[in-house]
């Protein structure tokens, strides 16, 4: 039997990168090669006989470098878009980086060594992003192909700058293996469109009511997606705005623009008509963000797009501001504290969430499945589904623990993890209780869920659906709403006191000063802000 496994250097969990070592029959392939150490590879003999890089993106492309430097010979290999995106992951350095990967076509397998192929599909998710699928022929007339598919990153919805991954052309395949991404567990998201209109209508709500916006985003994808939603959305079509890009931003731009003949015919037809990103004449106008400008930005109602690592505080000079963070890479800490700062997240989806997953799998058909790329609470609930665990073998393996895959032998499928709990559910007259074990507290996500002993609960069909509602979610939400006491007066607390802002306490004779608080919170320290805090036409006896 051929000899098939997989070694995760490195599955992607928090910010760990991927890098995965399979090896077919004689053959070993090394699938990207995210890592920040690149010293978990071998230093002495080159770690594979070839690498395949998916895409970009730091958390998959930036060990490729120092890789590469090590062992100039080991060739590697990456969609043509990729070879030329590659470098901005060493963007202080681009200059001096040579366009070390060598380029593959689309859709047209290539042979590497003796009975060695891979094939490229698209991926959507990021320009030049790649499906993979290596195929192994034995020379033995007898013994039949093997085949692995490697996603990288994937999303099958059409971006603003991507096409979304093409089903029909993977339909029916049935690898041996598939190695698919997990990063959004089970969960589903509305349609791409649905985010995008969300989103432009924030911020255009926030413009309008005298805000500016600043968009921290990595140096390439969401930055360059989010600059053609805000110049082709109807909401911001003409209008008299200033969208300024700051930081390596606009060296991702102009990196795009040097591509544009890769880009979807819709993209390409866009720029005949105005420049993609760079335009002082059409509303709303886009231009480049000097460091001395910084200061400056933000008199007038305007959108920033800069780099997640700057300190942001450059540009609280002027107020108001309205930061929007990705979800996925939201950071309390990473907020400054500024007066007339306001910090929120937002959803702009750019891998398969849950039902995006679980179709790609069910187009495929694979015998295995290794999930790779995300929490590894997301990934145990992906493997916990029993329309998936049924059905194929399933894989979530940590760095450094080597999965065998055997082809065509009986396989006993370990059993699914405990991911649902029964509960008893009481009612008391105008009150309804829910009792859950205490087990489920051994789950890493309780603490999000528990973080503020609150619940929001919903409908979705037939089920009731209870989330945990976070501080920072209460902090956003309720920082103006005032609690009345019972006599309709307004309760003295952090919400009304003078020194409340920001979230924090500036009052220096306060225990509490310079911590984060509650808007319910109080101290002996308390000074209102309120004039008069007499309820007025109030009327007793209702």
């Amino acid at each position: 039997m051929t000899q098939l496994e997989c070694f995760p250097y490195s599955v992607g969990h928090a910010d760990e990168g991927i890098c995965l070592l399979v090896r077919m029959g004689p053959y070993r392939i090394l699938l990207d090669c995210g890592l920040w150490d690149t010293a978990l590879l071998p230093s002495d003999v080159p770690p594979a006989d070839l690498v395949l890089c998916s895409h970009a993106h730091a958390d998959h492309a930036r060990g490729l470098l120092p890789l590469h430097q090590t062992f100039p010979q080991l060739p590697i290999y990456a969609s043509e878009v990729t070879t030329q995106l590659l470098a901005l992951n060493w963007i202080t350095e681009r200059s001096q980086v040579p366009l070390f990967a060598q380029a593959l076509p689309w859709r047209s397998p290539v042979e590497f060594l003796d009975g060695l192929t891979a094939e490229l599909f698209p991926a959507g998710h990021l320009p030049g992003a790649a499906v993979i699928l290596i195929t192994y022929t034995p020379r033995d007339t007898n013994a039949r192909p093997y085949t692995v598919l490697y996603t990288g990153d994937f999303f099958l919805s059409n971006s603003r700058l991507v096409e979304g991954l093409r089903l029909e052309e993977l339909r029916g395949l049935e690898p041996d293996v598939l190695i698919v991404e997990g990063s959004y567990g089970t969960a589903r998201y509305p349609h791409r469109r649905q985010q995008e209109n969300y989103l432009a209508e924030r911020i255009s709500n926030a413009l309008t009511d005298g805000q500016s916006v600043l968009l921290p985003v990595p140096t390439l994808g969401l930055g360059q997606e989010l600059l053609m939603l805000l110049r082709s959305h109807h909401s911001f079509t003409g209008r008299d705005l200033d969208i300024w890009v700051d930081g390596t931003i606009t060296t991702g731009c102009d990196a795009y623009l040097d591509l544009l003949p890769h880009f979807p015919a819709s993209v390409q037809n866009f720029a005949r008509h105005q420049s993609l990103f760079w335009d002082d004449r059409i509303r709303p106008r886009v231009r480049r963000l000097s460091p001395d400008q910084r200061q400056a930005v933000g008199k007038s109602p305007c959108i920033v797009l800069t780099d997640l690592a700057l300190d942001w505080n450059a540009f609280f000079q002027t107020k108001p501001w309205l930061v929007l963070l990705p979800q996925h890479l939201a950071d309390p800490f990473l907020i400054p504290n500024s007066d007339g700062l306001e910090m929120e997240t937002y959803l702009l989806a750019q891998h398969g969430d849950g039902p995006s997953t679980t179709q790609l799998i069910h187009n495929l058909r694979p015998q295995h499945v290794v999930f790779v790329h995300g929490n590894p609470n997301y990934l145990s609930d992906l493997t916990g589904l029993e329309e998936l665990h049924n059905r194929y073998h399933l894989h979530s393996p940590s760095a450094g623990s080597l999965v065998e895959l055997p082809i065509g032998e009986t396989f006993l499928q370990p059993a699914p993890p405990e991911t649902t709990y029964e509960g008893e559910l009481s009612e008391f007259g105008t009150m309804v209780t829910f009792t859950l074990p205490d087990a489920i507290t051994a789950d890493s996500r309780w603490r999000g869920l528990a973080d503020t002993g609150l619940v929001e609960a919903r409908w979705q069909g037939q089920e009731l659906v209870l989330r945990g509602l976070t501080e920072r979610e209460l902090l956003n939400q309720n920082s103006d709403r005032i609690s009345p006491s019972i006599d309709g007066t307004l309760k003295d607390s952090c919400s009304i006191c003078r020194h409340y802002r920001g979230q924090r306490c500036w009052n220096p004779a306060s225990p509490l000063f310079n911590f984060k608080v509650t808007p319910e919170g109080y101290c002996p320290a308390f000074e209102s802000n309120q004039t008069d805090t007499a309820p007025s036409d109030q009327t007793e006896g209702e």
